[in-house]
């Protein structure tokens, strides 16, 4: 089988390749910046498809005005043709929210053959995409695929059916599964982005302890904890459960799919690497933090050769686990006096030990953040990793990015004009419904209005209608912003703790004076 991770094919070459019109996005759109919104690494698998659509949801990170997807057939030992490919809002389950799909091309065609061991990248695709929202992405496989290359663990349910119907509304009776097939990136255009950090590591940072559909990974809570804050920067979640720095197993080593991984994804400026040496570590003759370390250095290296900060995460305690011993506790112990250490080229380090450890037994997990295994902490602890993150290695919080919002009452703009209440009546963005987020810490936000540079207030302590005519942010100009699970945005006014709500589903004013979330208090955030 052929293994060329780290092959991308450009669109003059994939039309080489293939004799026939460029199957990639255009010269014009290479130039285009692209911030990655979401990934999966990909490894070998064994499944094959043929006339069957599989479609595939993703959980973003940041928002973007424009989308667009990488299909691998990395491990793949035959060339792969995919048709008919779509990417829409997801509802709910298999559900799509027809009116957001959108067809992809690849170089114009809908049609794409990828060659052994490549990457083909999309055209652009006109969609508003919020943060923290989920996408579906349908592809159809008309012919034999042989062994798809996938990621394994995707803590996610994807769906697969018989037939060409990626752009159906649903895909009733299909066939439930926990993997994701040939989708590895999906990235955005979004000005306000400094860029994206990737995660790379193993089944910590994959996910393993957590609930599947409910991205509470530590990736996903980092992603969020970034959002609240008002950064806009992309997380990409390259774990691999299983995987190791030293050797190829489960999925490529760390050190051999660091280019493919890491320094080629859109907008890398960061990587976080986090749990793969415990893998190397948990086998019978554990090799000694030597071989851990110099590895480690080659990945700062080769990092910081592309520009690319390189964050060093400390081991989490595994004592207890199957593959524990005395000797590999000692390379732990070694392998984290390295990260902590001043001279290890780190430019900063996540402290995973310290922040989920117990005190009075520090080789293992705090018993309220075990899943039992002793290895794998559950979703306290790993919400206690993704909270031990110092969000200032991601630059100064403030204004993120320049938002509007979509009323899920309605499907209107929120508009500002001068010396009225905002109201969501708009059908399309102007400068009136574009409001600067500005990020006043604990997940606290401003919203100024571009159409006055004036804050949005709670009037008269909540009881009326909201407006911007604030020169500063005090109380009644401050508020929450909370992530709903479907990916839409709630506002909670910190002056009386009640929710912002499109009154008479829209048809009114907004004003804060709900004590729940409903369609009435959700919008939609986007960067524009």
């Amino acid at each position: 089988m052929r293994r060329l991770g780290a092959f991308r094919l450009t669109a003059v070459a994939l039309a080489a390749v293939l004799g026939v019109g460029m199957t990639t996005g255009s010269p014009a759109q290479a130039a285009v910046e692209w911030t990655g919104t979401w990934a999966a690494s990909p490894q070998a698998g064994s499944t094959s498809f043929s006339q069957q659509t599989v479609r595939q949801i993703v959980h973003t990170s940041i928002s973007g005005t424009s989308v667009r997807l990488q299909l691998s057939n990395a491990f793949g030992n035959q060339p792969v043709v995919i048709d008919n490919v779509h990417v829409a809002r997801r509802t709910s389950d298999s559900g799509v929210d027809l009116s957001t799909d959108r067809v992809v091309t690849f170089g114009g065609q809908r049609t794409v053959t990828i060659p052994v061991g490549s990457l083909a990248v999309s055209d652009s695709v006109d969609l508003v995409v919020p943060a923290q929202s989920d996408l579906a992405v349908s592809i159809y496989l008309p012919q034999p695929t042989g062994p798809a290359t996938y990621h394994q663990t995707a803590s996610q349910t994807n769906y697969v059916t018989s037939g060409n119907v990626s752009g159906n509304a649903t895909l009733p009776g299909a066939q439930q599964v926990g993997s994701y097939y040939f989708l590895a990136n999906l990235d955005v255009q979004n000005t306000a982005s400094p860029g994206a950090v990737v995660t790379l590591g193993a089944s910590i940072t994959d996910g393993v302890g957590s609930s599947s559909n409910t991205n509470r990974r530590w990736p996903n809570r980092l992603a969020s904890r970034l959002i609240d804050s008002g950064r806009a920067v992309g997380v990409l979640n390259q774990g691999i459960s299983g995987n190791k720095l030293l050797a190829d197993g489960a999925g490529q080593s760390a050190t051999n799919r660091f280019e493919r991984d890491v320094l080629s994804q859109p907008g890398v400026k960061w990587v976080i690497f986090s749990d793969d040496p415990i893998n190397d570590l948990g086998v019978a003759s554990p090799p000694p933090a030597s071989q851990l370390i110099d590895a480690a250095k080659q990945l700062i290296s080769r990092a910081h050769q592309r520009n690319i900060r390189f964050i060093c995460s400390t081991l989490t305690p595994f004592r207890g686990s199957g593959g524990w011993s005395q000797a590999a506790e000692n390379q732990r112990a070694a392998y984290n006096a390295f990260v902590r250490s001043t001279d290890s080229g780190c430019d900063a380090v996540l402290d995973q030990d310290l922040a989920t450890r117990d005190p009075a037994n520090p080789t293992m997990f705090l018993p309220a953040y075990d899943t039992g295994d002793h290895l794998h902490p559950n979703e306290a602890g790993l919400q206690a990793i993704a909270n031990a993150v110092d969000l200032s290695w991601f630059g100064a919080s403030g204004i993120s990015s320049v938002v509007s919002l979509r009323s899920k009452a309605n499907g209107r703009y929120v508009t500002a004009a001068n010396g009225t209440p905002l109201i969501a009546n708009a059908t399309s963005i102007g400068t009136a419904q574009q409001f600067e987020r500005v990020d006043l810490g604990n997940g606290n936000v401003a919203l100024k209005a571009k159409l006055n540079n004036l804050y949005v207030a709670a009037e008269n302590a909540g009881a009326q209608s909201l407006i911007a005519n604030r020169t500063t942010a005090g109380s009644w100009e401050t508020f929450q912003l909370i992530t709903n699970p479907d990916g839409s945005s709630s506002l909670r006014a910190q002056i009386n703790g009640q929710y912002v709500c499109a009154e008479n589903a829209g048809a009114q004013p907004l004003i804060a004076n709900r004590t729940t979330i409903g369609p009435w208090e959700q919008f939609d955030l986007a960067a524009v």
